[in-house]
């Protein structure tokens, strides 16, 4: 089997189990929320965003640069009691003040997080998030700071960024966005496979998935093996 036929069949196979294809960026709404440098208008797709991040109950997630702890709080509607959320963030008055706004929260955890990683043990998340931060890692560290997901992040987890689409950013707001297609190749670079980019409802945001492409191919081989066991409907 060539190559070339070997990638079509992994493509059709994401596409099938995934949703919307791989690298595929559909825009969705025609406003331009979120322009101005710093604007927060992406987050008025935030329901979208977390009902693709699929969390399952009890799961532990890690925020990097958690800002106010707002997305924490969204996703620990869904974790229920027992999941958890770091809330990692760099300034300790933020931290601080975390604690204090989410503290009837008990999943979130705000903490003092160092600037080049998470300061977490290897394999104790299932999900990093990371919304408008990504762009603020020092030059050159990037693809440093993903291999260090790769510990952290369990076989099964995923990795999630959120950036304003560069070529869409106007001004200043253009030193706070991000290439998609850099981003993908830094994460390549990594070790990680992107499962899904797509723009996020009404705004001029992107949302990129990316899973340990290993554990990926395993769950793919089950599913298609489980496929193949189903009757077709001419054998019903």
């Amino acid at each position: 089997m060539s190559k070339c036929f070997r990638a079509v069949l992994v493509f059709a196979a994401i596409s099938i189990l995934c949703g919307p294809a791989v690298g595929q960026q559909e825009r969705r709404g025609g406003g331009r929320e979120g322009a101005c440098v710093g604007g927060e208008g992406y987050r008025e797709g935030a329901d979208y965003v977390i009902k693709q991040l699929k969390l399952r109950r009890n799961s532990v997630v890690v925020d990097i640069g958690a800002g106010d702890g707002w997305w924490s709080s969204k996703m620990a509607e869904k974790l229920g009691p027992k999941g958890v959320i770091h809330a990692g963030e760099v300034d300790q008055k933020k931290v601080d003040a975390m604690k204090q706004k989410w503290q009837a929260v008990p999943q979130i955890k705000p903490y003092l997080c160092p600037t080049d990683g998470t300061g977490l043990d290897a394999n104790s998340c299932d999900l990093a998030f990371i919304s408008k931060t990504y762009h603020h890692f020092a030059e050159g560290t990037h693809v440093d700071y993903l291999k260090h997901l790769k510990k952290v992040i369990r076989p099964s987890g995923q990795v999630v960024i959120i950036e304003r689409h560069a070529d869409l950013a106007e001004g200043r707001g253009k030193e706070h966005a991000w290439q998609p297609g850099l981003l993908a190749q830094q994460a390549e670079q990594a070790g990680w496979m992107l499962l899904r980019c797509e723009m996020i409802p009404g705004s001029d945001h992107f949302a990129a998935a990316f899973v340990q492409p290993e554990a990926f191919a395993e769950q793919l081989a089950k599913r298609l093996a489980e496929a193949k066991k189903k009757p077709s409907k001419g054998e019903q």
